[in-house]
């Protein structure tokens, strides 16, 4: 059987190549393309390299190279046929039947690129002739230098029906045919053959390349009045527009350094950019972006960037083309979207702002994502609840529509955040976080006051706990754990050491190792080693300032004072525990970011947490003699 080039051409393009040599063979990726130890060679460092670009294997160590067919003939073991149809296979291309003539079309095929680059030559004299004068003023116009046109191939096709055939008369004219470049009419009504003719006639020619520079069809723009105002080939051996990408030969190896690929309408806005250095452009030729053609732009940056006219067409092709990439979304494949101002395209720009204009608006593009939302949203009104549910219905489909579970997942929890955060709880979301920020704020910022006024007062309680003990040693041995557990800091202070509490602890570090050191502490002791200390004058009672407990008093029941005392010791220790469970809850508010049912919990939290100390506050203040020296404490 006789394979034509295009259809090998076609399972090469079709073919991963990483991922065929992956299934034999451990490859990583490296850069833009992937690397291993050579199948061929024994080796410990990997010097055999995978370009799914171009769709080749190399080993610097013992030179093996070779394309997707050549790994399965080599490695493998295959005969060529036998390469050939699994790949195919793999490749859901079906292999052509073989017939007499299949040796003859290969042949001729192969001849198609001589036409074409015959073509080309005569279409570049034309322009630089006496024929070509309108076509070069119309490129001086658009202010393309003589370095574009000539590295453009920029042409000229006379309004003649027939000097390209003359032109080209060394060809067989039914290739001329084949290869798109004259146009074969139907018979006549008594099925007499009719003449064939140039296809291109009066228009200024751009050549269209294949990613290894071979011219392989045309694009011709009407120079005076006549419709269409741009006229491409029409498909051929050599060329299928739906897989076509205008400048893939110069666009492909700049992606592959940039790491970014622009895609435009046109050819002669992608010419305009690359003028203008932006050489990583392509563009569809006359169609909205194909699947196959966004495969293409995946197999050299993940994420392209989408660059249409901002009026209604140039946003329906880019919402096209989003809407065919969403089912072969991956983890490594997105696509964003730039949009020119209305009625200005690429070159516009430009002229009129300069490169960088084109810059922001690139920096500008849109995630994929964020287009999909505003595009449902543009689909119709949300005003009402079913209406509402219609968007959420038309969101679930299209997230239904991505193939990737990953994917999928993260696309259905963006949308549905966004989703709430127009339209949850009848308010825009955003809303809602400000009224909810705004609560959070008030609560915390009165708890926040209530720290710094508590925080007077607990000082008066520790002051209070040490002259408890100070007059009750026995409690010094029953509860030294739990004194000694007890944090004389300010909550507020984040662990620092004031002066306040550095006296406490001083204090208490003092009762401690008398604690240890005596076994039988009695108050008049107790004074008397104060007395000698640095504390001196701070462990005498105030009655004046001092906080009533019934410890303090002289007259009072033993029993109950010591009672108090442990239960005020227990209070304080509850206080600090709310104080650290609230304290993290607040940083807890500021750092996640809660939907609804989060937020419902941290609220109940919170509310559960104050209730608590609520009580152990009732609790401490039950513990003091009364509200009039609660109050002068606090003053």
């Amino acid at each position: 059987m006789s394979l034509s080039p295009q259809f090998l051409d076609e399972l090469r393009a079709r073919t991963t190549l990483s991922t065929l040599i992956g299934k034999s063979v451990k490859v990583q990726k490296a850069g833009r393309e992937y690397k291993a130890c050579c199948p061929f060679h024994n080796e410990k460092t990997p010097s055999f390299t995978i370009n799914d670009e171009k769709g080749f294997y190399h080993c610097f160590g013992c030179g093996a190279h070779g394309d997707a067919i050549r790994w399965m003939t080599d490695q493998r073991g295959l005969g060529f046929m036998d390469a050939v149809k699994e790949l195919a296979d793999n490749a859901g291309l079906v292999l052509p039947a073989p017939d007499l003539q299949a040796a003859r079309r290969a042949e001729a095929a192969k001849s198609l690129h001589d036409v074409m680059a015959s073509a080309q030559d005569w279409f570049v004299a034309q322009l630089n002739g006496i024929e070509g004068a309108d076509a070069r003023d119309y490129l001086n116009k658009r202010g393309f230098t003589a370095e574009t046109i000539q590295r453009f191939g920029f042409g000229y096709a006379p309004d003649s029906r027939g000097k390209l055939k003359a032109a080209l008369a060394d060809y067989d004219e039914a290739m001329l045919v084949e290869a798109g470049m004259l146009i074969q009419p139907e018979a006549d009504a008594n099925g007499g053959r009719r003449e064939s003719y140039d296809r291109f006639r009066g228009r200024l020619m751009i050549p269209i390349r294949d990613q290894r520079g071979r011219v392989i069809a045309f694009g011709g723009r009407i120079l005076g009045a006549g419709e269409p105002k741009y006229l491409n080939s029409p498909d051929t051996p050599l060329f299928d527009k739906g897989r076509t990408l205008y400048n893939i030969d110069r666009a492909a190896p700049i992606a592959r350094k940039s790491d970014r690929m622009i895609v435009v309408e046109g050819y002669m806005d992608a010419i305009a950019l690359s003028q203008a250095g932006f050489e990583d452009v392509v563009a569809p030729l006359g169609t909205a972006l194909t699947e196959q053609q966004i495969e293409r732009l995946w197999s050299m940056v993940e994420a392209p960037v989408l660059c249409f006219d901002g009026d209604s067409a140039g946003q329906r092709a880019a919402d096209r083309a989003m809407l065919r990439a969403l089912p072969m979304l991956r983890p490594d494949r997105s696509l964003a979207i730039a949009t020119l101002p209305v009625g200005v395209d690429p070159d516009d720009l430009i002229k009129m702002k300069g490169a960088g204009a084109f810059q922001i608006v690139l920096e500008s593009a849109t995630p994929l994502a964020e287009r999909l939302w505003a595009h449902e949203v543009a689909q119709g009104e949300t005003d009402t609840p079913e209406r509402r549910a219609g968007l959420k219905a038309r969101l679930n489909e299209r997230v239904a529509a991505i193939a990737d579970r990953d994917v999928r997942e993260q696309y259905s929890r963006m949308l549905q955040d966004k989703f709430f955060e127009s339209y949850g709880w009848g308010w825009r979301r955003s809303e809602v976080n400000a009224i909810r920020r705004a609560v959070i704020e008030t609560k915390l910022s009165v708890l926040d006051n209530h720290f710094k006024i508590d925080q007077r007062i607990r000082w008066q309680m520790f002051r209070a706990i040490l002259l408890g003990v100070s007059r009750y040693p026995r409690m010094l041995y029953e509860h030294r754990e739990q004194l000694m557990a007890l944090d004389f800091s300010n909550p507020e202070d984040n662990g620092i050491i004031t002066k306040e509490a550095a006296r406490f602890n001083r204090w208490r570090e003092i009762l401690v190792q008398a604690s240890y050191e005596r076994p039988d502490l009695e108050e008049d002791l107790i004074d008397a080693i104060l007395a000698g200390s640095d504390i001196g004058m701070q462990a005498l009672r105030d009655l004046q300032t001092d906080l009533a407990f019934t410890f303090y008093s002289k007259s009072g029941d033993r029993e109950t004072a010591e009672r108090d005392l442990v239960e005020v010791i227990r209070a304080l220790l509850v206080e600090q525990y709310l104080f650290a469970r609230l304290a993290a809850l607040k940083a807890e508010s500021y750092s996640a970011a809660m939907d609804d049912e989060m937020y419902e919990r941290w609220l109940n939290k919170q509310q559960s947490l104050l209730m608590d100390k609520q009580r152990n506050d009732e609790r401490l203040m039950a513990l003091r003699a009364d509200a009039g020296d609660f109050m002068r404490a606090a003053a």
